[in-house]
């Protein structure tokens, strides 16, 4: 009797299918996460599912859900978010996953840079912030030190990173400065961080019609001066990922852009003590630096499913909004806190007190926001990002003069564009979104499996 009463009460279990593409020790904080939801209630239990990169698991589920099967909540990166929009048909917007179970998530909880690219245009939160971060440097001080620099004033504007970076290849260090993800820290994040679009309508929160304008005299100076650096041995072009943060951990660069997300790993792998600053800026530029923008994911519910599973996607959800979870979530991961709330709770438990760096990623993004601060959300972004990084990987090589690089690469991704605005016009839904374009013969090998930004 007891074994068929325990088979009834399991059976009457809701199971919710959750896909995800966090790994590493974020994505054991996520499995506990998991694990305390499915112990705190009896009605519902959430089965997560690491589904390898993003992209991937974006494109498998959005040909599961138009087959009928597939998650009932996805993990989806900000360059997935326009492509599954336009997916219609393929997602539950959350405000009315959370409505129909009568939960209720106000936006205006959440950090302004954090809810309003998951928003709609009425404000209504279309997907679940959750693994957010924000480009930062990162710099080791005992090379520092060992190149007779002030281990506690590191450089502040990009005009200050030469004489640093000369000091610290005279001390005997071969890699001064590199960085991952350099599209989207110099000229995604550069852009915003110095008040310029990357792209009109409002970087195209406002419209399919948008156009990439990223092609700036700033970001050609820029890139001009990275360039510049590479050919002098300043700047070492190490991947477009993760491929920098493992140099910097092996303590073979003193300095490193990367995503706020990456301390929780450098944190595990650097064998030094390394600080923590905020991303460079020029200061000669009027209102820098203004702010920069968000990476990472939110957790969308897909569409067609039973409103059992509705309900307990919402009671899941919910449960990772409250204020400690967020809080902690953000504190065990280095993942951005994306409410007021959870940042709150963590000053008053003076974690920033323990951990100044952490503090650093927020008050980037909540410096001067203005429309920009929404992010960027494009069609075929991902695609648009590779072409970006292809163009800049012509430059590092010396192939390509900067100017025209970067003209070439807005030219491209504005064919893209023009073809996704075709397509939606005409009322044809994307269905998947194309895989970006493979890496060049000859490029960094692949980083170790790691969460993204």
């Amino acid at each position: 009797m007891l074994l068929v009463t325990f088979s009834c009460a399991a059976q009457a279990q809701t199971q919710i299918h959750l896909w995800h593409s966090t790994s590493g020790e974020q994505g054991e904080v996520l499995q506990s996460l998991v694990q305390r939801f499915n112990e705190s209630q009896k009605d519902y239990r959430v089965v997560e599912e690491h589904k390898g990169g993003y992209e991937s698991s974006l494109i498998e589920a959005i040909k599961a859900q138009q087959a009928g099967s597939g998650p009932d909540i996805v993990q989806v990166y900000e360059l997935g978010t326009a492509h599954l929009m336009a997916a219609r048909g393929a997602y539950r917007p959350l405000w009315q996953v959370m409505a129909g179970a009568g939960e209720r998530l106000d936006p205006k909880a959440y950090l302004p840079a954090v809810a309003s690219y998951f928003s709609d245009d009425a404000g209504r939160l279309l997907g679940l912030p959750f693994n957010v971060s924000t480009p930062i440097l990162f710099y080791n001080k005992t090379a520092f030190r060992e190149a007779k620099q002030d281990p506690d004033k590191p450089p502040r504007t990009w005009y200050e990173m030469p004489a640093v970076m000369g000091e610290v290849l005279n001390s005997g260090l071969a890699c001064a400065y590199t960085t991952t993800w350099p599209a989207w820290v110099h000229i995604e994040n550069m852009s915003t961080w110095h008040n310029q679009d990357f792209a009109t309508k409002k970087n195209g929160l406002g419209g399919l019609d948008a156009k990439l304008i990223f092609n700036t005299h700033l970001m050609v100076r820029h890139v001009s001066m990275l360039s510049s650096w590479a050919r002098s041995g300043y700047f070492t072009y190490a991947g477009r990922r993760l491929e920098a943060e493992r140099r910097f951990a092996e303590g073979e660069c003193a300095m490193l852009t990367a995503s706020s997300a990456s301390m929780a790993q450098l944190q595990r792998e650097a064998k030094f003590e390394f600080g923590v600053a905020p991303l460079p800026h020029y200061d000669d530029v009027k209102g820098a630096p203004h702010h920069t923008m968000i990476g990472g994911a939110a957790l969308w519910v897909l569409a067609g499913k039973p409103a059992a599973h509705y309900r307990g996607a919402a009671k899941f959800l919910a449960f990772l909004a409250r204020p400690e979870l967020a809080a902690e979530w953000h504190q065990r991961t280095g993942f951005v806190p994306v409410t007021r709330a959870a940042y709150q709770l963590t000053r008053k438990a003076r974690y920033y007190e323990d951990n100044p760096g952490h503090e650093i990623a927020i008050n980037q993004l909540l410096r001067s926001p203005t429309h920009e601060s929404r992010g960027i959300r494009l069609g075929e972004f991902p695609a648009i990002r590779a072409i970006v990084e292809e163009e800049l990987e012509a430059v590092w090589k010396g192939d390509k003069a900067p100017k025209l690089a970067l003209d070439n690469a807005a030219e491209r991704g504005n064919e893209l564009l023009r073809k996704f605005e075709a397509a939606q016009r005409a009322g044809a839904a994307p269905g998947v979104p194309p895989r970006a374009p493979r890496a060049p013969a000859g490029a960094p090998p692949a980083p170790r499996k790691a969460a993204a930004k």
